[in-house]
């Protein structure tokens, strides 16, 4: 059920792209605004026709501009989630849900949007209106439609942005929760890289229309010149952990393959998968192991890489287990604490530097792979 894409355009805006997306991979694809992201999503949905392009998904043609074949919306296995949820005001949750669910005898779509409502935690609500649903619930209302559609291909664009914080952090753990059973591709056009590395496989990086990076989540956080066509200085890693117990001190111990984490209390029953976003430049190194210090965090590992940055800085990639962590310092303490490739070093991070929305729950609780 792959999705493979070529776009080529010279209006409305450039585009030279090409990329594939697996059975249940999400890829994310970021970049400044005008970079081609949405304009991409549109040509997947097939409400936008470049002068060439060709859009397959499980072995179906889509859009094959050379041959002449261009699906309408309709005809193509797509289902869409926009920021603004799109919903039918005069229907209720179900009814609108059920609006995807032509191929249905009537009597059965009701009941089947139901289903799909309590999937994603709308048992009972499923009588409302969109007025009567709060912005997480519309969005969760517009995600059980796209589902309903039992499509090939999910796509969703900027889903979060209409929606405060603790509700976009409630969504995040419901759409890595839903991870495990959904098999198609899904794409998410989103502005936030830290809503991007959270959630996705992968991260594709277009500026003015062109492809910066395509790579894993670690790859491209570690990638200068992704970062900069992203609009960010700071690299980061996503570390899995699984939540080991609560402390009556409000703060979380997790256990991770490079060790225990000590974070501010997070949402999580003991056995929870999670995955943390450390900042590199919230990482100190120590070649020794350090004393008195009032970190909680101070993970052993071994310098693996050295990348200079354009100013002062240099990016220190650190194996710590099976994983890696980055530490962002500067050129000078690396010289003066004299780090190679190969040496022994201790990374050290403070509990409080990692934010309640730095943290989002694993799509495969309890493995830490």
């Amino acid at each position: 059920m792959t999705l493979r894409v070529t776009l080529r355009a010279k209006a409305p805006i450039p585009l030279d792209l090409t990329f594939a997306v697996g059975p249940g991979e999400l890829l994310a694809l970021v970049g400044p605004s005008g970079s081609g992201k949405t304009t991409t999503l549109r040509t997947i949905a097939g409400f936008w026709r470049p002068e060439t392009a060709r859009v397959e998904a499980a072995g179906i043609t889509w859009l094959d501009t050379e041959a002449g074949v261009c699906l309408p919306t309709h005809r193509r296995r797509v289902g869409l989630v926009f920021q603004d949820y799109a919903l039918f005001p005069h229907l209720t949750a179900a009814q609108n849900v059920a609006t995807s669910l032509g191929d249905l005898p009537r009597g059965a779509r009701l009941r089947e949007a139901e289903q799909l409502l309590r999937r994603v935690h709308l048992d009972g609500l499923g009588h409302r209106r969109p007025a009567d649903l709060s912005g997480g619930q519309k969005q969760r209302v517009a995600l059980a439609r796209a589902l309903a559609r039992r499509p090939d291909v999910l796509l969703l664009d900027e889903p979060f942005s209409a929606v405060d914080r603790a509700t976009r952090e409630r969504l995040y753990g419901e759409i890595i929760a839903l991870r495990s059973d959904l098999e198609m591709p899904v794409v998410l056009v989103t502005h936030d890289v830290n809503e991007a590395q959270l959630l996705a496989d992968r991260m594709l990086v277009i500026d003015r229309g062109r492809v910066v990076r395509d790579g894993t989540t670690a790859e491209v956080m570690a990638d200068a010149d992704a970062l900069r066509a992203m609009g960010i200085r700071e690299a980061a890693v996503m570390l899995p952990a699984m939540v080991a117990e609560h402390l009556d001190d409000g703060l979380t111990r997790l256990d991770a393959a490079t060790g225990p984490l000590f974070l501010p209390r997070i949402d999580g029953a003991p056995g929870t998968g999670v995955r943390v976003r450390i900042m590199a430049h919230d990482v100190i190194l120590s070649r020794a192991r350090p004393q008195g210090l009032s970190a909680q965090n101070i993970l052993g590992g071994t310098v693996t890489r050295i990348v200079p940055g354009a100013g002062p800085g240099v990016l220190v990639h650190v194996a710590v287990g099976d994983h890696e962590i980055l530490a962002r310092i500067t050129r000078r303490a690396a010289a003066d604490i004299g780090l190679q490739p190969g040496d022994p070093v201790h990374a050290i991070l403070k509990s409080m530097s990692v934010a309640r929305d730095h943290v989002a729950r694993a799509a495969d609780d309890g493995r830490q792979g």
